[in-house]
């Protein structure tokens, strides 16, 4: 017969296991499972884990917490893969002991055989050699004519007893909860990170020419002291000159336009090799030696997509698609054409020969100190390429980090996600109203996603000029920083946003006036009225506040306004509690009343009063229970971000 304890609903959990569940380095991963049998016989239950080239497994026990839910956790230390699995038996000893303890309060003496019963669990169980001597003693008393029956009880129930017997259980029907579950550990900055998009070419000392990696290397101390960890540049390889697309995304292009750096490879080389602009493999080299200097990493784009003038275009026919009388077919997404870049071709009869080339190019960067892409259009390639290619490198490098840019589906985004990829970026832009952002991080951080989905929220990228931005001026662009800031624990901006660029190529469209992927976009970054100064201090916040580094642990909290957000986070043992009010009306003012739940918030003992904190403006207030007047003018300031504390 199978054993009859039942294990069920294990978390996490992805996909019956057919997936790896996600943490960092550090965290304490909370294993949940249903656990019972029939009867009144206790159960008791522990997860096993190992880490990366553990020889033997580890134990935590489980706890139960109500309706036969059990909980336990273990501690993640390293990256990499790990396993884990629920173990659950009949605990004979508590159901003994739970039976004569009721037995004894009802009045009964008659319990002499009882006594017996337990005295023998304890006698066969086993044990060091210590625990052994101790577990004895006990049953010793047990069968002792000359000690009370209470006192027998009550021996048979000492804490310090019921430890050792938990330390070395008897277990003789255990459940093995099938299969064994994966978990993959990252290092921190899969969950997070601040990212910074720059073009180097752009970086120019002079208007009308590349810059260099020489050039952008200047920058690195300003992005460095705005508070970001990552700086992201777009493809860095040579541009194909065929069908190359002029400013403003022209199909005539001029002798001095430099052409979409996504329309990968030239003369001088593809996915291999650096534009000359820019300079050379070893001028990035020093550029990403002086970016891990002022400790931030370099984070290059994956983009598997070719100019009609790639080498592999020649030496590789075979990995495109064909027309029928033999040209090339370049990319389309109706009815965007893309007549400069032709996409691969998975279905290629040289397979094999494609997915090592592309694995080599991820391997070429990372020996050139790169250890975070960010992968174009990863939607439009196939699901097992990418689950292929992510294992083989983590095999390899497991601290090398994948972004997922997938505007797309869903459930296309989900499954990228559980395929591999660290990161991945959301809706997040489009989500403006309160019940558009309650919803959506509602689903993030309440559903199975949690265990395997890490958003990146970015309020704009070269693509992505949205309406709020285009309309809301000064305003729009601190809300949605700070709300992208605060929210998630990975975000990023594309470089112009601390200068409030928001003029669309033309009415209803998303796509900039004068978009730097068509053409160099010197910036004056000087200007007085930059955010520079308010992206530095969301970004400290960030990293002094704990809280602000976690996703699990967001809550909404009713606020009456409409147009009004109010969100909190905390720790997992509720201290340190962020409290954020943030006016999603960015044309004007807004007042209402909170509703917090001080539960919450660590703060249900905290008596009447309690300190609010805003960390903007470093003013101080003393709020009072649940209900407290807020007031915000977006042209002065769209948040407060309290830090509250107990008086």
């Amino acid at each position: 017969m199978k054993s009859r304890v039942q294990v069920q609903r294990i978390t996490p959990q992805v996909d019956g296991g057919r997936y790896a569940a996600k943490a960092v380095v550090g965290d304490d991963v909370i294993v949940g499972a249903d656990i019972f049998r029939e009867g009144h016989d206790q159960v008791a239950a522990a997860v096993r884990y190992r880490g990366p080239e553990d020889e033997r497994w580890r134990e935590a026990p489980l706890r139960l917490d109500v309706n036969d839910r059990w909980y336990g956790s273990f501690q993640v230390d390293r990256i990499g893969p790990w396993r884990y699995q629920v173990v659950a038996w009949t605990d004979h000893y508590a159901s003994w002991l739970d039976g004569i303890s009721k037995k004894l309060a009802a009045g009964r003496t008659d319990l002499e055989v009882d006594v017996g019963v337990g005295a023998r669990l304890l006698e066969r169980r086993r044990g060091l050699k210590a625990a052994r001597a101790a577990i004895l003693q006990t049953a010793a008393l047990l069968r002792s004519p000359e000690v009370p029956l209470a006192d027998k009880i009550f021996a048979a129930g000492d804490p310090a007893m019921l430890l050792v017997l938990q330390r070395h259980p008897e277990r003789k029907d255990t459940t093995f909860a099938r299969p064994q579950l994966r978990l993959w550990v990252d290092r921190e900055a899969a969950r997070f990170t601040a990212w910074y998009e720059m073009f180097p070419r752009s970086e120019a000392a002079q208007p009308g020419r590349s810059g260099t990696f020489a050039d952008a290397a200047k920058r690195l101390p300003t992005i460095v002291e705005m508070g970001f960890d990552v700086v992201y540049l777009p493809p860095i390889h040579p541009i194909g000159r065929t069908n190359r697309k002029g400013a403003n995304n022209s199909l005539i292009a001029g002798p001095d336009d430099p052409g979409v750096p996504w329309a990968i490879g030239g003369p001088e080389g593809g996915h291999k090799s650096v534009h000359p602009a820019l300079g050379t493999i070893e001028d990035l080299d020093d550029f990403v030696a002086e970016a891990h200097r002022h400790g931030l990493e370099v984070a290059l784009d994956y983009a598997i997509q070719c100019s009609p003038d790639h080498p592999w275009v020649t030496e590789h026919p075979e990995w495109f698609k064909h027309h029928p009388d033999g040209s090339i077919q370049h990319a389309e997404n109706p009815p965007k054409e893309y007549q400069d870049i032709f996409p691969v071709d998975f279905d290629t009869r040289d397979l094999d020969g494609l997915i090592n080339e592309l694995k080599s190019i991820i391997d070429f960067w990372i020996s050139h100190g790169v250890k975070i892409f960010r992968v174009d259009n990863p939607h439009t390639k196939p699901l097992p390429f990418w689950e292929w290619l992510i294992e083989l490198v983590h095999l390899e490098h497991p601290d090398v980090l994948f972004l997922s840019e997938a505007f797309t589906r869903p459930k296309m985004m989900q499954t990228l996600a559980k395929l591999g990829f660290s990161q991945s970026y959301t809706y997040f832009a489009w989500r403006n109203s309160k019940q558009e952002i309650t919803a959506y991080l509602t689903e993030l951080t309440r559903t199975e996603m949690v265990d395997y989905f890490r958003p990146s929220f970015w309020p704009n990228t070269p693509d992505i000029l949205t309406e709020f931005l285009q309309s809301g001026g000064r305003p729009a662009f601190k809300l949605r920083l700070l709300l992208a800031a605060l929210l998630s624990p990975a975000y990023g901006i594309y470089s112009g946003y601390e200068l409030c660029e928001n003029v669309p190529a033309r009415e209803g469209s998303e796509e900039y006036l004068d978009s730097e992927k068509y053409q160099y976009r010197p910036r004056d970054w000087n200007q007085p009225d930059s955010l520079a100064p308010y992206i530095t201090r969301l970004n400290r916040l960030r990293k002094i506040h704990p809280a602000l580094r976690l996703f699990r642990t967001l809550w909404f909290h009713h606020i009456d306004d409409p147009a009004m957000l109010c969100f909190s986070k905390v720790t997992f043992d509720r201290t340190h509690p962020i409290l954020v009010v943030a006016n999603l009306d960015v044309h004007s003012p807004r007042e209402s009343l909170t509703s917090l739940d001080l539960w919450q918030l660590g703060l249900e003992n905290a008596g009447e009063a309690y300190e609010a904190h805003d960390l903007l403006t470093d003013t101080v207030y003393v709020w009072h229970g649940q209900e407290n007047y807020v007031r915000l003018d977006p042209q002065v300031e769209p948040a407060h971000v309290f830090a509250l504390r107990a008086l």
